[in-house]
């Protein structure tokens, strides 16, 4: 899925959470769970796709990334809640 995409990983339900942007979303989430890449999701182990919005080009992505980063904890797990209530691991949509 080479789109633009924001998405939020996160350790465990309502645990850790880590946002970003990727344009291959499956590719980035299969980095981040195979410890690929050192830093934020393999200190945390933040390896679990609970949410993502894929847009249309990677400016407005980037665009949205940032809005998100700057809103309070509980607002994100809200969007979280209504996009994904199980908090299942959305990854395995993809594969």
């Amino acid at each position: 899925m080479k789109t633009p995409a924001v998405y939020i990983l996160t350790n465990k339900e309502r645990g850790t959470l880590y946002i970003g942007v990727t344009s291959d979303l499956i590719q980035l989430v299969y980095q981040q769970r195979t410890d690929v890449v050192k830093g934020f999701s393999n200190k945390y182990q933040t390896h679990r796709l609970v949410y993502y919005e894929l847009h249309g080009d990677m400016y407005e992505a980037i665009k949205r990334e940032k809005q998100l980063k700057k809103w309070q904890r509980v607002w994100k797990l809200e969007l979280i809640e209504n996009f994904n209530p199980s908090w299942q691991d959305l990854f395995e949509d993809f594969v």
